[in-house]
């Protein structure tokens, strides 16, 4: 497996450097939301919801592009989904679970804005509790120096959550399944509006119950409800566990309906095809729209150790995603040709923890979607990588 020494000593500098993660917050009774509403005013923009009861927030901004963020306790989102989103200042918005007890909403901003004023108005001429925002236009250093306090008043809540030490009693084999998206960020969307998330959490769930039966294997996932990780997060919970393989399930979507068939993908900063490119640059694009602060998000240890560690590690992913597919074949998902690539994927970059992205399919494909959807198709695509954990581990240990 990955050199011992390279793990020990990056597992050191974890513990120096930390992951700068939040400290959840309390949690709280979910409120169910009724309406949510653009206005434009002579200089302002409002956006609104109406609530069952008042709630705790943070509001904050974030540049590169331009939004503005809203955190909010765990929201019933009974809104019109179908209400135009663009007016004014606004292009565009989006909701979901962003993490335990906690909903985040992300307003698209074309432009720089400043936040005029937040405000909870209390239950009044037959209105419910409401929740708005003003934003107005602003200049680019103006928001950025307001984007800079609010930032500091972040930071100021944020702990270091330090690597567990290795167990040396357990001579377990550590998997991490990494179902892909959640929460706020749905991932790709199906022929029939079925949403990538859904699939690769259920497609993750049957993987864990098959892997758990098996007593060489402690099996972990990043997630096992529609709640948002960012990719930095997914990322540490390889490491944190000392993952001997980490294996993230996605499902792709494309302009052509005709194309099909699952793919598996490993890190390297020069991308096999274009294709791989553009997918790479897809999926890292999960941060963004969940209005994650990338800017504080790279925490990666500098130095040689990491090059020398990441080069052994990017070995062991190539043997096991070489493995995958011919076991994806057997399970009734058909294979395209290189079905082996590789591109910058975030959420493959621990250097001491062997990892692969599986695309099982186009849900963009009618005949994939249907073998993606369906109880049957899943529990094939999970043993079929199971099978491949299986053989993997059989050839590397000693």
């Amino acid at each position: 497996m990955v050199n011992r020494f390279f793990r020990c000593v990056l597992t050191a500098c974890l513990l120096v450097v930390g992951t700068g993660l939040s400290v959840p917050a309390v949690a709280a009774p979910t409120i169910d939301v009724s309406s949510a509403r653009l206005g434009q005013h002579e200089d302002k923009t409002r956006f609104v919801l109406e609530l069952s009861a008042a709630p705790q927030y943070d509001v904050f901004l974030l540049a590169d592009p331009y939004r503005i963020v809203i955190d909010l306790p765990e929201l019933n989102w009974l809104a019109d989904e179908s209400a135009s989103r663009k007016k004014g200042l606004v292009e565009n918005y989006r909701f979901g679970l962003f993490k335990k007890d906690t909903s985040r909403v992300v307003l698209d901003v074309g432009r720089p804005v400043k936040i005029l004023r937040t405000v909870v108005l209390p239950p009044s001429s037959g209105k419910p509790y409401r929740f708005f925002i003003d934003i107005q236009e602003t200049d680019d250093a103006s928001f950025r120096q307001e984007l800079a306090a609010r930032r500091k008043q972040q930071q100021n809540t944020q702990v270091a959550i330090l690597a567990p030490e290795p167990t040396s009693t357990s001579r377990k084999h550590t998997i991490v399944i990494d179902a892909g998206h959640g929460g706020i960020d749905p991932g790709a969307i199906g022929k029939s509006g079925v949403y990538e998330k859904k699939i690769t959490l259920g497609v993750a769930k049957r993987m864990y119950d098959i892997l758990s039966k098996n007593n060489k294997y402690n099996v972990i996932m990043t997630r096992d409800d529609d709640t948002f990780l960012s990719l930095r997060e997914r990322v540490s919970v390889g490491r944190h566990a000392a993952a001997d393989l980490f294996v993230s399930i996605h499902a792709d979507s494309i302009g052509r309906p005709n194309f099909r068939g699952a793919a598996v993908y490993t890190l390297s900063e020069n991308a096999s095809d274009d294709e791989a490119a553009e997918l790479a640059k897809s999926e890292n694009k999960s941060d963004l729209i969940a209005g994650v602060d990338m800017s504080v998000q790279d925490d990666t240890v500098q130095g040689i150790l990491i090059d020398l560690a990441q080069r052994e590690t990017m070995n062991f992913s190539v043997k096991f995603a070489e493995m995958i597919i011919p076991e994806i074949a057997k399970s009734g998902m058909q294979t395209r040709g290189r079905s082996h690539r590789f591109a910058g994927f975030r959420v493959l970059k621990a250097p001491d923890v062997p990892s692969v992205l599986v695309e099982l399919g186009y849900l963009s494909n009618r005949e994939d979607e249907k073998i993606l959807k369906s109880g049957s198709g899943q529990q094939r695509l999970a043993q079929a990588i199971a099978n491949a954990i299986d053989r993997y581990f059989e050839t590397v240990d000693p």
